[in-house]
């Protein structure tokens, strides 16, 4: 696969060496002279120090017979401009880091494929885990829905019930489903005779996000 990477910097680097460590053809555009050549001392690939919001950087780089273009620089104004440009070379796979969270809707409208700013997803990960330490992994999907795994105490009003007795008695909330369960570092696909145990990890999708009515549900009174 031949790959277009815009930026060098924590995100980048990282980035070049995944795709550099699997053979890609990879070439860099980066416009810190001292980044770019670090780069090429380190990694296998073709570094250009060049300002990347311009059309003949991005030709020069390859970009019209690139596979993907990914770009990850600290700027949403260069990443936009860098996906319209390849737009315009129409490139197949286009990715790029998103810094402003307001700003994710005008990458989805170009139809790029976005990761919203890394340091605050890691931030929010890391207060949440403070805060809720029942939560094991989450992940943020349209509206206020998110999917993320809890594990079941002994406590939870699930525990030793089927997903079918619970459904029928209102134990689990409408708009909340239990989509995988892992036990005994086995994945259950579950279906209504499933029960769920105490110690389960199961992976919830709740339509109106994490809430006090899910650590009842699914851990019981926590304080």
């Amino acid at each position: 696969m031949y790959v277009v990477i815009v930026g060098a910097g924590d995100i980048g680097s990282q980035l070049i060496g995944f795709a550099t460590r699997e053979s890609h053809d990879v070439v860099v555009v980066e416009r810190d002279e001292t980044v770019a050549n670090s780069i090429a001392q380190n990694y296998d690939c073709l570094v250009m120090n060049r300002d990347a919001t311009t059309m003949d950087a991005l030709v020069e780089a390859g970009g019209d017979r690139a596979d993907a273009i990914i770009s990850t620089t600290e700027s949403d104004a260069t990443n936009v401009m860098v996906m319209l440009l390849a737009q315009e070379l129409e490139i197949p796979s286009q990715v790029s880091v998103v810094q402003d969270a307001e700003h994710m809707t005008l990458f989805r409208r170009l139809g790029v494929n976005v990761l919203e700013n890394p340091e605050r997803l890691i931030a929010e990960y890391l207060y949440r885990a403070v805060q809720r330490p029942s939560i094991k992994d989450f992940m943020h999907l349209s509206g206020e829905a998110e999917i993320f795994e809890i594990t079941v105490t002994e406590k939870s009003p699930v525990a030793g019930r089927t997903l079918a007795d619970a459904d029928e008695t209102g134990t689990i909330p409408d708009d909340v489903r239990i989509v995988a369960v892992e036990r005994n570092h086995s994945v259950l696909l579950p279906q209504g005779d499933t029960r769920i145990q105490d110690g389960d990890l199961v992976t919830v999708f709740s339509k109106q996000g994490f809430n006090s009515e899910i650590i009842r549900t699914f851990v019981g009174d926590e304080s």
